[in-house]
């Protein structure tokens, strides 16, 4: 049964960095793409990592797995927010024209 879940896990997993690869080169823009690095590729890692838990099973293990999700956790969204904002910046210095969002 543990078997079953590990290879759930680390499938679906799979799966969602698999999505996120193909995202980034099949979407059209950077906004775009980050979004579906950010958030396919996190909850893919994630997914991994919780099977590697399961596998291993040990308190040293488990512990360094959920280091590292937290360290996810906190760390894509900024990034992504991080990334978004300077290609905001950016593109409105270079096209003046941009002006109609408001800002």
């Amino acid at each position: 049964m543990t078997e079953i879940v590990i290879a759930l896990l680390t499938l679906g997993g799979g799966a969602f960095v698999l999505i996120a690869a193909i995202g980034i080169v099949r979407l059209p823009d950077l906004l775009t793409r980050m979004h579906a690095s950010t958030k396919a590729g996190t909850l893919g890692s994630l997914l991994i990592l919780a099977g590697l838990a399961v596998f291993a099973g040990t308190v040293t293990v488990i512990s360094k797995v959920v280091a590292t999700v937290l360290f996810l956790l906190l760390t894509a969204p900024i990034a992504a927010h991080m990334i978004g904002r300077a290609h905001a910046r950016t593109t409105r210095r270079r096209t003046p024209s941009s002006a109609k969002d408001g800002g």
